[in-house]
């Protein structure tokens, strides 16, 4: 039996936003606990040069929507990009995951060898199918959760590598 892109994807998908969900819930209880308010985490910098926390949730949601719509063949979705609470966010994160699920596998897993296109701000980005996957959207997934994970950690949020890795325990 061999694995196709889409099982791959949605394993990935799943688990990273299963884990997302969690340190944000984790996020959003900490807040409270500690009478913070919550526009400090979801604002929170590693770097002055990097995405706030809560923009680095919609870019984790965002690069595999759109992403695998384009693999399926379907209209990118556009999300609204307002989100500024904690529920807010994880709804966000349940949206992308009930979008990509709703995506043709069939259509995704087709010729995984033919070029497309894809547009990087003011560039065009052409890749094998297969690289755009396994080079572009899962890395993308991963660093952008790992990066909201480092966020709320630096922030005192009681974390850790289990919360990143859902499902192993």
């Amino acid at each position: 039996m061999s694995l196709t892109h889409s099982a791959l994807a949605f394993a990935a998908l799943q688990q990273m936003h299963a884990a997302l969900d969690g340190i944000l819930e984790k996020g959003a209880a900490y807040a409270k606990s500690k009478n913070i308010d919550e526009d400090v985490l979801i604002n929170w910098r590693l770097a002055p040069d990097m995405f706030p926390m809560g923009r680095q949730v919609q870019i984790a949601c965002d690069v595999p929507a759109r992403g695998l719509a384009r693999l399926a063949g379907a209209e990118p979705p556009n999300f609204s990009g307002d989100e500024k609470t904690f529920d807010e966010l994880r709804a966000r994160v349940a949206k992308a995951g009930d979008f990509i699920h709703d995506l043709d596998k069939a259509a995704i897993d087709a010729d995984p060898d033919k070029e497309i296109s894809i547009p990087l701000g003011s560039e065009t980005l052409t890749l094998k199918r297969r690289a755009y996957l396994l080079n572009f959207i899962l890395p993308n997934l991963y660093f952008h959760v790992t990066t909201c994970y480092a966020n709320l950690r630096a922030c005192g949020v009681p974390i850790g590598k289990a919360d990143y890795l859902p499902g192993l325990r």
